[in-house]
């Protein structure tokens, strides 16, 4: 089975809804896909209302996934990392012991025709912000799926 982590800062907004994207365009026999945050602020908190709602609006249910830290096990336990921007791959790069785990982690947009290097945080950018966070990880979901899907 592979397994796929997703990771940004506080796993309450841009990783669950990514987690939830991904997780519905790949097999969950032969896929695992997971969530974490390199802040523990909101450890143990379901995901932000509004990540809920868009995830709904797409017919996605992602309100029973739980906040977690990233840790240095999980390079040992995911075989691709994917991170949303600079911040979040500094912090995971920052637990790697190794280049192998180095090579595991990719940022989400980094895809053939994507233009921009980063998801924007939603948190502070209202329910406009969840909605185009929402789309822009739909593409990259779904290019990283059919990606993975070919590797079998």
């Amino acid at each position: 089975m592979t397994k796929i982590l997703i990771v940004c800062l506080g796993n309450i907004c841009r990783s669950p809804l990514a987690e939830g994207i991904l997780q519905s365009k790949l097999p969950n026999d032969k896929f695992l896909v997971d969530s974490a945050g390199t802040s523990g602020f909101h450890n143990g908190n379901p995901p932000d209302i509004r990540s809920i709602e868009v995830a709904e609006k797409y017919g996605l249910n992602i309100s029973n996934q739980t906040s977690r830290l990233f840790k240095g096990y999980d390079f040992e336990l995911f075989d691709h990392i994917f991170v949303m921007d600079q911040s979040n791959y500094n912090a995971v790069i920052r637990q790697a012991q190794n280049d192998k785990d180095i090579e595991k982690v990719k940022f989400i947009l980094n895809f053939p025709g994507s233009k921009i290097k980063e998801v924007p945080d939603p948190y502070y950018g209202g329910e406009k912000g969840f909605e185009n966070v929402y789309k822009m990880l739909d593409i990259a979901c779904k290019y990283h799926s059919e990606r993975l899907k070919n590797n079998l």
